[in-house]
């Protein structure tokens, strides 16, 4: 007897039912597209912000107390 292949989207919704029965929910997520033109040199600026701000006492300042939030948040994870 001839069985029938499951399409794509069958095999997609039973996926997706058996995450969801795991207790897992679908997300999207929208990144930066990396091969836009453009991307590197947007990239290479704000990177060079960064170092400039970091130079200075005060950007070093900031840089310590962001770093402390980011362990506290870090550290207060089950």
């Amino acid at each position: 007897m001839y069985r029938m292949a499951k399409s794509n989207a069958q095999r997609v919704r039973e996926a997706r039912d058996k995450h969801r029965a795991a207790g897992l929910r679908p997300v999207q997520l929208w990144l930066p597209d990396t091969r836009a033109p453009g991307f590197a040199e947007e990239i290479s600026r704000q990177c060079k912000l960064i170092a400039a701000a970091e130079a200075t006492p005060e950007g070093r300042e900031e840089l310590a107390f962001w770093e402390a939030v980011a362990t506290e948040a870090w550290d207060d994870l089950p």
